[in-house]
């Protein structure tokens, strides 16, 4: 599989890739294998992953979930949207956490 275009990966990902021979390969075809494996589009699938990651609280994920987002044509406010809507589940704190993360890829 190939990486996201114009994505920098993290170093320790790359790490990990680079030195465990197959498990490097699989983990990096995973992403797509699942994305193709269903009828959501890729943008849908971005945004569920922002939510997860936010839930994770992943500052990491979701600055990078969000870019991936937007890259596939979501407008900021439906990034946001999908932040605020995690509000009764994962809590304000958490939330106020992801949106202050996402408000990073904008200064």
């Amino acid at each position: 599989m190939k990486d996201q275009p114009n994505e920098e990966l993290p170093p320790h990902y790359k790490s990990i890739r680079n030195r465990f021979g197959d498990y490097g390969k699989i983990l990096a075809e995973l992403g797509q294998v699942v994305r193709d494996s269903g009828p959501l589009d890729n943008k849908t699938s971005e945004l569920i992953q922002l939510a997860a990651a936010a839930t994770l609280r992943s500052e990491g994920a979701v600055h990078s979930h969000a870019k991936r987002a937007m890259d596939l044509g979501a407008s900021p406010e439906e990034v946001y949207h999908t932040l605020i809507l995690l509000t009764s589940t994962i809590g304000f704190p958490n939330v106020a956490a992801s949106i202050s993360w996402v408000d990073d890829l904008f200064e």
